[in-house]
């Protein structure tokens, strides 16, 4: 049987009517949300058709009409579109006189907090910032994803309490962050889910080349054991060649790279740099195996061959069997766990 409480109706704020502005892969979920916890949708904007489809699905028989009704018809109108278009979009709502007087004004931009939505407020609205930190399809499963997501929160003080009220009927978890930390917040999240993707994406199609008939197999054990080791352990959870030190198997892998992958290059070399920087102040990496290897990382590997370091691991008492060697900090006194994040996903887009 669920222990999870189910709150009393009588707990709950008054019920809203809602309105989504940008029916993007956002929008309509946390609408959909909403209306899980009672409140009402009742207007929907998108401007393709994607979006259309998306709203008729996330959100079935609520008009769609365009953005100055959805504020007609909304006591709360989510402004789901991309980064750059917020801005004009608050200003235009605002000199049109389409926000009223009360009304919740909420964005869901990881990059901005509520100050982007001044002109809205001097129009009498009130603003909240609420960025779910969750990466979204546009389908159905994105609801159920936000239970436990933690939102990005900011919003005047006096706002405060109603904006972490909504996060919380969404199944959310709020998490307060200043105005002026907003940009830093995002630039995290992006770090760490949007390049994700991109790194988890060349490694498949790197092993595919390789003969790998099921890439996405043979990296999802590895790669949920390395998230969950990461966030358990952060660097402790480091291992590898670049936390080795073996600088002959980091130059093979840039000629191999070099020769079947030049696009990924750049990437693997800065994220080794980053790596051996991090192996380094953290007492992984020996410096006496740091210059070798901060020379192939310098020279991008063209002056080196594949023997030098290579093995180094088995004097170290790491194994070389792979990422995961059987010493290290995945050996006996390291982290022996074996999970991500994020969206910053782009609303209408």
């Amino acid at each position: 049987m669920s222990t999870v409480h189910q709150p009393d109706l009588r707990d709950r704020p008054a019920r809203l009517t809602v309105g989504v502005v940008g029916a993007g892969r956002v929008g309509p979920a946390l609408a959909a949300s909403l209306q899980l916890a009672g409140h009402r949708p009742v207007a929907v904007s998108g401007v393709s058709d994607a979006s259309r489809r998306r709203a008729e699905t996330m959100l079935p028989d609520v008009p769609l009409v365009p953005p100055a009704e959805v504020l007609q018809r909304a006591d709360l109108v989510l402004l789901t579109v991309p980064d750059d278009v917020l801005p004009g979009l608050v200003a235009g709502l605002a000199e049109t006189g389409a926000v009223r007087p009360g009304q919740l004004l909420v964005h869901t931009s990881g990059r901005y907090g509520a100050k982007v939505l001044d002109p809205a407020l001097r129009a009498g609205a009130l603003p909240l910032a609420l960025h779910p930190a969750m990466t979204f399809t546009g389908t159905p499963v994105d609801v159920q994803r936000l239970a436990g997501c933690s939102f990005g929160v900011t919003a005047p003080e006096e706002l405060r309490l109603a904006a972490e009220a909504l996060v919380i009927e969404m199944g959310g978890e709020p998490e307060w962050i200043s105005e002026r930390n907003r940009p830093l917040y995002h630039a995290a999240l992006a770090l760490g889910a949007n390049h994700l993707v991109t790194l988890v994406a060349q490694s498949m199609e790197l092993l595919r080349t390789a003969g790998v008939a099921a890439p996405d197999r043979m990296l999802g054990p590895l790669l949920g054991a390395a998230l969950d080791n990461a966030l358990r352990f952060g660097d402790a959870a480091l291992t590898g060649p670049v936390a080795r030190g073996d600088a002959g198997t980091v130059a093979a892998h840039v000629t191999e790279l070099r020769e079947h992958a030049p696009q990924t290059v750049a990437g693997y070399l800065a994220m080794a740099r980053a790596t051996a920087d991090r192996a380094l102040a953290h007492g992984l990496l020996k410096p006496e195996l740091a210059e070798d290897l901060l020379g192939v990382l310098a020279d991008g590997g063209e002056s080196r061959g594949q023997g030098g370091q290579e093995g180094r691991g088995d004097q170290d008492g790491e194994g070389t069997g792979g990422p995961n060697g059987s010493g290290g900090p995945d050996g006996p006194d390291g982290p022996d766990g074996s999970d991500g994040t994020t969206g910053t996903e782009g609303n209408d887009r």
